[in-house]
């Protein structure tokens, strides 16, 4: 974990819809005793209703959710924070940082487009559809230009991902000397 000004941490998890990102974020806020915030709670219904209707946002869309999200983040990051979202363009995972603090610590969810596809099929009662899923794909930006990130493949089971995730946030807190902003990439 990287420690923030108050010795704190914000992990967000993050990846195309469907991946997994809510899942590994409630075990990893579990398992490190945080926070877990859910990023789709903080859409507004415009952006719900536009996703539903199988429109995808756009980036004046995303604005003010990513500020919202951002400054969740800082607020709850005091006691540690590890929210889901799908930050999928190095704009997007900028302004987090920008308003939740540059010590951001990303786990980015890999996986296939299939694989991704057969899960968003099968899931319900959520409000972005599969045709929204290439969409995401082609948005995706993976993190690169120092960000800090930890890879975690879709594949692997829960319990596989947290261990992986938990493993890389103390190769991150041994590594503390690295400056805000210095961040390197672990797999």
């Amino acid at each position: 974990m990287t420690a923030s000004p108050s010795g704190k941490f914000a992990v967000v998890v993050m990846g195309v819809s469907g991946c997994g990102k809510s899942t590994l974020a409630v075990a990893l806020a579990d398992a490190l005793c945080a926070h877990f915030l859910e990023s789709d709670s903080l859409h507004p219904t415009v952006n719900i209703a536009k996703m539903s209707a199988g429109r995808p946002l756009t980036d004046a869309d995303r604005e003010p959710w990513l500020e919202h999200v951002g400054r969740e983040i800082l607020h709850l990051k005091t006691d540690g924070v590890v929210a889901s979202c799908s930050a999928l363009r190095h704009a997007y995972r900028d302004k987090l940082r920008e308003v939740g603090g540059t010590d951001l610590i990303f786990v980015h969810m890999v996986g296939t487009f299939d694989l991704i596809r057969d899960r968003v099929t099968a899931r319900r009662g959520h409000f972005m559809p599969v045709s929204l899923l290439r969409d995401q794909f082609s948005a995706l930006e993976s993190p690169s230009r120092g960000e800090a990130v930890i890879e975690v493949p879709i594949a692997a089971s829960t319990e596989e991902q947290t261990k992986i995730v938990l493993n890389g946030l103390r190769q991150f807190r041994c590594n503390n000397d690295t400056a805000p902003g210095e961040h390197h990439r672990l797999r």
